[in-house]
């Protein structure tokens, strides 16, 4: 009884230790998030206190000394002249005389050389020949028309009184309307040596060249000796023109504009200008016209920008950047340097569209703003709001940074 007792004892099953490590199931949960987020806590303050090299620079102004209104836009042209001409004569010939040099200037109707006259000369003097010759023909014509008229007049009066015969009265009409239309050729005839000496004295002024407005002569492209042609000559030996002359006061610049930043310009906004050649000259100056058409090729619209000032530092031809300012720079002054658009690095921003993301170093530790952004001219992007001038930023991956963490600017 006893071995038998023992056996069924051996079969049981023991479940005293599962009900000690039944747990329930929310539980298990509740731990796991604990420890994830214990995990990421720690690898967050490992990652603050762990500094990261970066590399840093610094934003830059583009605003207008005194504080004036920020640039919304930048965009790079060049200086060219709204009125030049390449002045040539109206007539073919040799050249006698070149009466100009490059950088002279010139007025209105000023000489700028002559050709060779000797034929339109003799023309004229035909021509002048011509004319007193029809002069003394249709006299010769009034004489002869004075003549008949009272003959004429006396024979209808005897055919009145019956003196004479109408034979003889027809033979004298014919006569006096022969002598009158002797007499209207003769002054037609004057008329029409007049308009040959016109046409004579005009081909001799034409070996005249005159500058057609004032300005200044860029090229000197005939010599005297030379031959020179209003229409294109071949071979190479003819020349087409005497010389070059620009008018100053209708320099401007011309810029192209991407196509996705031309909502930034209109006609009359306010401008500067910095020529290439001198980077530390601002130049006031004002959107003339935005062409309507837009170049396929470059996906840009070109706009037309004037000079307020005149200078003879400005050049045609010069390189040229142009900033688009926000507001009348005569009312709209912004004081802040805060305000101020400024530019940085292209690597210095995160860009997406007109939006960005920058990184902005305080002391150890890098602090995340987003930023307005303007026109990208090559490496360089310009920021209209979110960065001051001076404001140092990290340049280069910005992927692997955070708000707030810890770097360490790279020597």
């Amino acid at each position: 009884m006893d071995d038998k007792t023992s056996l069924l004892n051996q079969l049981k099953i023991d479940r005293s230790d599962s009900e000690e490590d039944s747990r329930p199931a929310w539980l298990w949960w509740l731990i796991g998030i604990v420890l994830v987020a214990a995990l990421a806590g720690g690898g967050l303050l490992l990652t603050r206190s762990k500094a990261i090299a970066v590399t840093v620079t610094v934003a830059e102004s583009t605003a207008t000394a005194g504080g004036a209104s920020a640039s919304m836009l930048d965009a790079s042209g060049y200086v060219v002249a709204r009125r030049q001409a390449t002045v040539a004569a109206k007539t073919t010939g040799k050249v006698t005389e070149v009466l100009i040099d490059e950088g002279q200037r010139v007025a209105k109707d000023q000489v700028i050389a002559r050709l060779d006259d000797t034929n339109a000369q003799a023309a004229l003097a035909q021509t002048k020949a011509q004319l007193g010759q029809a002069q003394a023909n249709a006299q010769a014509a009034q004489v002869a028309f004075d003549n008949a008229e009272p003959i004429f007049l006396r024979y209808r009066k005897q055919l009145d009184k019956g003196v004479i015969s109408a034979q003889d009265f027809d033979t004298a009409k014919s006569s006096y309307d022969a002598t009158k239309s002797n007499l209207v050729v003769a002054e037609r005839s004057v008329g029409v040596a007049q308009a040959a000496l016109a046409v004579a004295q005009r081909n001799l002024d034409d070996t005249v060249v005159r500058a057609p407005f004032a300005g200044v002569i860029t090229v000197k492209a005939a010599q005297p000796g030379e031959m020179i042609s209003p229409m294109s000559a071949g071979g190479g030996f003819t020349r087409t023109g005497i010389g070059t002359i620009v008018d100053m006061d209708s320099l401007e610049v011309e810029v192209d504009v991407s196509e996705n930043f031309i909502n930034r310009v209109r006609p009359e906004q306010p401008a500067l200008v910095k020529l290439n050649a001198y980077p530390d000259w601002s130049i006031p100056g004002a959107v003339i016209a935005v062409i309507p058409t837009a170049d396929r090729s470059k996906a840009t619209v070109k706009v037309r920008v004037g000079f307020k000032v005149k200078d003879a530092r400005i050049l045609p031809e010069m390189g040229a950047r142009v900033s688009f300012l926000s507001g009348d720079t005569d009312t709209a002054q912004i004081t802040g340097a805060a305000h101020a658009a400024v530019q940085i690095p292209a690597a210095a921003v995160k860009a997406q569209g007109e939006q960005g993301v920058v990184f902005i170093v305080h002391d150890d530790t890098v602090e995340r703003r987003a930023v307005k952004l303007g026109a990208r001219t090559g490496d360089t992007q310009a920021v209209i709001a979110g960065v001051a001038p001076g404001d140092k930023l990290v340049v280069g991956d910005l992927d692997a940074l955070i708000d707030g963490a810890k770097v360490e600017i790279a020597k």
